[in-house]
C-alpha cells in the first residue's frame, strides 16, 4: 500500500524523461514531454486506483468473512462451550 505513491511518481518521472529524450532526438520540443508526461499521469493514476480498489476489496472481504464466522451458530469462534449437562451441537 505504501509503494503506490512511489509507483505513481515513477510512472510520471519515467515517461517525462522519455519525453525529454524524444524531444531532443527528434527536435519536437515541447510535445514529447507533454504527451509522455500525460501518458505517465494517466497510467500511474490507473495503477494507483486499481491497487487501491484491490486493497479496499481485500480488507472488506476479510472483515466480512470475520463477521460471518462470528455469527454462525456452532462455529468455534464466539460460540459458548457446552456445559457438563448439555450435548454439543452436532453441526
Amino acid at each position: 500500500m505504501a509503494g503506490m505513491g512511489l509507483e505513481l511518481g515513477a510512472a510520471v518521472a519515467g515517461f517525462t524523461f522519455l519525453g525529454i529524450w524524444i524531444d531532443r532526438r527528434y527536435d519536437t520540443e515541447p510535445w514529447g514531454v507533454l504527451v509522455c508526461a500525460a501518458i505517465g499521469v494517466v497510467g500511474g493514476l490507473y495503477n494507483f486506483v486499481r491497487a487501491a480498489r484491490i486493497a479496499a476489496g481485500s480488507s472488506a472481504a476479510s472483515a466480512t468473512s470475520r463477521n460471518r464466522s462470528e455469527s454462525v451458530p456452532g462455529s468455534t469462534s464466539g460460540s459458548k462451550s457446552a456445559s457438563a449437562g448439555e450435548e454439543p451441537d452436532p453441526r
